[in-house]
Parts: C-alpha cells; structure tokens; sequence
C-alpha cells in the first residue's frame, strides 16, 4: 500500500544495506588480518579452542630451544672430557716410561714427573674453565640431577646429572718421580680413563635423547599449528568469493534505497494530478 507518511521500502532498503555493509566490513577485516576469527562473537567456541592450540605452540617452542641449550651443555662437557681423556692417556704414556727400569730416578723427577705435573694442573684448569653462560660445567652442582622441560607440563622433564671431575676424583693426584710409583699411578690413571669414558658414554645418552625429544617437539608444533591454523586462519579465496558476492548486494541495497528515496516524490506528484 503507498503511503507518504511511512517510507517501508526506504526502511526494508536501509536495512540490507546496513546488513551487507557489515558483512563487506567482516570480510575486509578477515583479508586484512589473516585471520578468520577477528572479534570473539565471529566464533567464540573456535577462539576458545585455537587460542589453546596457540599456547601450547608457544610453548613447544620454548621446548624446543631448551633441548637446544641441553644439548649445547652436553656438547660443552663433552668436549671438555674428551680434552681430558687425551690428557690421561699421555700421562699413561709418562707413567708407563717412568715405571721401566731404564730410567733413572733423576731422570723421572726432572724430565718425566715435570710434564705428568703440568698435565695434572691442566686437568685442574679444564674442569674449574669450562663453563656455559657463566656456569661451570665440570665442577660444582651445576649439573647435578637439572631437570629441562621438555613437554607442555612440570612433569615433562629430562634430567641430567654429569659427575664433576678433579684430581681428587679421579685419583690421579699422586707423582712418577719412583718406579713405585709410576707403577701405582698406571693402575690409577687406567681407572680414571674407564670414569671419563664412561661419564662421556652417559653424555652420549643424553644427547641421543635430546636429539629424539627434538624430533618431537618439532613434529607436535608442527601437527598442531597445522590444527591452529584450520581453526584461526581465513580461506582467503573463500572469503574473497563471499566478499565480492556482498558487495554485489551492498550496491544493489544502495541503488534500491536511492529508488525507494524517491517514492514520496513520486506519490505527491500523484496527489497534485
């Protein structure tokens, strides 16, 4: 029924325009940010759920730099004790020499028992120097029983202990300057090269269970970002398609409200004839 007092088709008009304008909006925000889910009311149940999936992304990645650092300590250490075992095996050498009857005493105090000291001091010098971000590595409790998260809860951990090393320790704290007692420092260095490569082999464990963790760690970001990403991110041809199909209607609410605009004009000139 025309009437001029009332515009319906103006207001029916105006409000698919204001309806397509706001879905245009919608999906220009998505095109822009990437994102399906720009504000909470688009998908609150999928923000709830994508936004989890995001925090525990996060924190794999943190995992996986802590492997990292563990592996790169454990490579310290290593390093270290192969550096150490070296040494060992020439103060066997020294000890072996100095245990033979053809060397004279004096010969094993000044030649002989002068480079096996050094080598001791050395030992003394690698396990007090060998340090990662500024912690020592070899001495102390810096390594002793240290747990690295691995995982996205306080139980996933690796834990690590690496024994110290000193002279004490290892036994080898003795001289070569007597055949007596080059022989007794061949039995002490044999049992202290048997402890380096035996904490060298528990490294070795470590470190192939770091690398194995890693692999896990990556595979789980990757599975779940992939997750993440089906929930968080726009189908940006998708919404391409919907966003040209919107503005199609949004101009023909445009054109409609334009036409229904000019409806009371249109009944007063049938009142003036």
């Amino acid at each position: 029924m025309p009437v001029i007092s009332t515009n319906n088709a103006a207001n029916s008009a105006l409000n698919y325009l204001n309806n397509n304008s706001s879905a245009e909006s919608s999906k220009l925000a998505q095109l822009a940010s990437g994102s399906r889910i720009v504000n909470a009311s688009d998908d609150a149940a999928g923000l709830a759920i994508g936004t989890q999936l995001q925090a525990t992304v996060t924190t794999y990645q943190q995992d996986q730099t802590n492997v990292q650092q563990g592996t790169a300590i454990l490579q310290t250490a290593d390093g270290a004790l192969a550096q150490i075992s070296n040494i060992l095996q020439r103060m066997m050498s020294l000890a072996t020499e100095a245990g033979s009857g053809q060397v004279t005493n004096n010969q094993r105090s000044q030649d002989i028992n002068t480079e096996y000291s050094q080598l001791q001091s050395e030992i003394t010098s690698i396990a007090s120097s060998t340090r990662y971000a500024g912690q020592t590595v070899l001495s102390g409790s810096f390594l002793s029983n240290v747990k690295f998260l691995v995982g996205t809860t306080s139980t996933d951990t690796i834990s690590v202990t690496v024994s110290s090393v000193s002279l004490s320790g290892l036994g080898v704290t003795g001289s070569v300057t007597t055949a007596s007692n080059a022989l007794t420092a061949i039995a002490a260095l044999n049992s202290a090269i048997n402890t380096v490569s035996q904490d060298r082999a528990k490294i070795g464990a470590y470190e192939s269970r770091f690398n194995f963790s890693l692999q896990d760690i990556q595979t789980n970001v990757q599975n779940i970002s992939s997750a993440q990403s089906v929930i968080m991110d726009a189908d940006v041809a998708s919404v391409k398609s919907s966003l040209s199909s919107t503005d199609v209607k949004t101009q023909a609410a445009v054109a409609a409200l334009s036409q229904a605009s000019q409806l009371p004009q249109e009944l007063l000139r049938l009142i003036q004839s």
